[in-house]
């Protein structure tokens, strides 16, 4: 009897080769992990664009603007000068030679990842509905954590505007924030563990 053949995608390929390799088989550079590109001035959708012909998943999160002169509403980009990526370090020549690409996000050299958990729930939420515009980086404030809805898991420093809870979301290794909508029942005062 012929075996049955199912196709996978190439990323749970890739999970399922990591956890049957032996671990001293298994490079850093081989796993993918989310990085952010930093990108030439106003040339993030470009960037995004010259990704998708190849084939790297990306992330360009965006929120819509009034363009006052206009009188109309845009698209822009809710990091600007950023687009996300998630490849595999030996990838990145193919990130580093698409058009409007300056350079992977470093720190002592060496492309920084970003929490994978954090990309994904951002990606989760906008793709839900969530409305979230850009913010001042801060670094001070009462740390919540949210416990329910589409952003549930991330963390961030919560203010009070017009009656209404919003969360400041941050990517420190940019030191770019994100403000979002939040009810008060989804989130919760952050334990921080003594130090």
């Amino acid at each position: 009897m012929p075996a049955a053949i199912i196709e996978m995608p190439a990323s749970r390929l890739a999970r399922s080769a990591q956890k049957s390799a032996p671990a001293e088989l298994v490079s850093p550079w081989s796993i993918p992990r989310w990085f952010a590109v930093y990108t030439c001035s106003r040339q993030e959708k470009q960037v995004a664009r010259g990704l998708d012909q190849r084939s790297v998943e990306r992330f360009l999160p965006l929120y819509q603007a009034a363009r006052r002169s206009a009188g109309k509403r845009v698209q822009l980009p809710l990091f600007p000068g950023y687009v996300f990526v998630h490849i595999a370090l030996r990838d990145r020549l193919q990130v580093l030679e698409a058009p409007g690409v300056v350079r992977l996000v470093s720190f002592h050299g060496q492309p920084a990842p970003l929490d994978d958990g954090e990309i994904d729930a951002m990606r989760n939420a906008l793709a839900g509905g969530v409305r979230a515009e850009p913010h001042p980086y801060i670094k001070i404030g009462r740390e919540v954590e949210i416990l329910s809805g589409p952003l549930q898991g991330l963390r961030g420093k919560v203010i009070r505007r017009n009656n209404r809870f919003r969360v400041v979301l941050s990517v420190d290794l940019l030191q770019r924030s994100i403000i979002v909508d939040v009810d008060a029942i989804d989130f919760v005062a952050a334990q921080r563990a003594a130090s």
